[in-house]
């Protein structure tokens, strides 16, 4: 079983003037530690869950392009962007450059898009959910269009791309790894089955977990689409300790938090660390990783 580290929050001590150093260190800090991925969270403004919108928030896409240039082995990705922030050639065409210049660690992470507030905050259009929906249907069709380097005009209802050239193409065979987050089951997870390579699923429990990956088995069988085929990943929290105090975990409470996700075939576990940036934080990293990569998901 993989672990990845999600960032999404980006107010750390020493304010702007520390952001880059801060963030170098904690993107090798998780590549030396073992961990399969980084991802950061694609908003352009701080979201409810996490603190007021005024605190520091990074554009993804650039900040992956900089951890790119200071890593070698860890996979890049969002975690997921909206489909309403940027033109979807345009989006598919920044992942390319990601993949390229990464060596092929590029992932493309996209979903719906929800936070309203940034949309008219920034002055991009925020169309009902429906047509968001629709908007990321044609988005994941020509992304795969311009991963197979066909340039045939596409002719959409939200989309016309008269040339969709994409060179240099990506590195990664065939292309950089889409994941398609949420947990919708009509809509999202029939576009996970049809489009996309891995789904994200926030840790709901088991229980929870395993009803969203049984109703995603169904529409795989639906589009003839072996579900083995796709990366079943999750996003929770964490915050290691030897001892377990003030809602942490040990090593040991996280293998087993993990293991049961495994169980159910979770492949691979993303979270966020509420001391990220203090590097104290990745001190069991390492151990939890080196445990968990002996246990094989159920169906691998």
């Amino acid at each position: 079983m993989r672990i990845g580290l999600q960032i999404p929050d980006f107010t750390w001590p020493g304010g702007p003037p520390e952001l880059g150093p801060t963030l170098r260190r904690i993107a090798r800090d998780a590549e030396d530690a073992g961990m399969a991925s980084l991802w950061l969270m694609d908003h352009f403004f701080q979201i409810s869950m996490v603190g007021p919108a005024e605190n520091d928030m990074l554009e993804s896409w650039s900040a992956l392009a900089h951890v790119a240039a200071v890593t070698e082995r860890i996979t890049l990705g969002t975690m997921v962007s909206g489909v309403t922030y940027r033109h979807p050639g345009v989006l598919v065409k920044t992942a390319t450059t990601l993949d390229v210049l990464s060596g092929g660690r590029a992932w493309f992470g996209i979903g719906a898009a929800w936070n309203e507030e940034e949309h008219r905050g920034l002055g991009v259009p925020y169309p009902a959910l429906s047509e968001r929906f629709e908007r990321l249907e044609e988005t994941l069709r020509i992304a795969h269009r311009m991963w197979r380097g066909d340039e045939s005009p596409f002719d959409g209802t939200h989309y016309r791309l008269e040339r969709p050239l994409n060179v240099p193409q990506a590195l990664s065979d065939p292309h950089p790894r889409v994941l398609v987050g949420g947990t919708g089951e009509k809509k999202t997870l029939r576009l996970v089955a049809q489009y996309a390579d891995a789904c994200n699923i926030f840790e709901l429990g088991v229980e929870g977990v395993q009803g969203k990956l049984d109703v995603l088995r169904g529409h795989c069988e639906a589009q003839g689409r072996d579900y083995a085929d796709i990366e079943r990943t999750t996003l929770g929290r964490l915050s290691l300790s030897t001892d377990g105090r003030d809602g942490s975990q040990t090593v040991q409470q996280a293998v087993e938090r993990f293991a049961a996700y495994a169980a159910i075939g979770v492949d691979h576990a993303v979270v966020s660390m509420p001391d990220v940036a203090d590097p104290a934080a990745w001190e069991l990293v390492p151990d939890l990783v080196a445990e968990l990569g002996k246990i094989t998901p159920a169906g691998r």
